[in-house]
């Protein structure tokens, strides 16, 4: 059975630092193509955040964390980070982590939830100004 596990989630100031952990068991991240980190605010619909994908490396954001955020991976512990730097209080969210599929040709999609096959549970990210 597999399954992500999220930790590091917490309360922060603006313009601190958080780095969440997503641990797989029961399936090994270097056989996934995408691996990615998905947020939802109350009231919001879920959208992705930072998407790498295990082929060659390619990591792409949102552009609203673009240069705030790192998302990476470490298959010999066959876990998944995200790395928030300057978070803001519109940061505040759900993180959830996710793999599945490329969309074709090597794409991991940040939009096209229906890729990702397997879904963490989720761990709260509370920024306030």
């Amino acid at each position: 059975q597999v399954q992500l596990v999220e930790s590091g989630g917490g309360s922060v100031q603006a313009g601190g630092s958080l780095k969440l952990s997503c641990a797989a068991s029961g399936t090994s991240y270097s056989s996934r193509n995408c691996l990615s980190w998905f947020r939802q605010a109350p009231g919001k619909e879920r959208e992705g955040v930072a998407v790498i994908y295990t082929g060659d490396g390619t990591t792409r954001y949102a552009d609203s964390v673009k240069g705030r955020f790192t998302i990476s991976q470490d298959n010999a512990k066959n876990t998944m980070y995200l790395q928030m730097n300057s978070l803001k209080p519109e940061d505040t969210a759900m993180y959830y982590c996710a793999a599945g599929a490329d969309v074709g040709f090597g794409y991991c999609s940040l939009v096209a939830r229906y890729s990702y096959t397997y879904w963490g549970q989720g761990t709260q990210v509370t920024v306030s100004s």
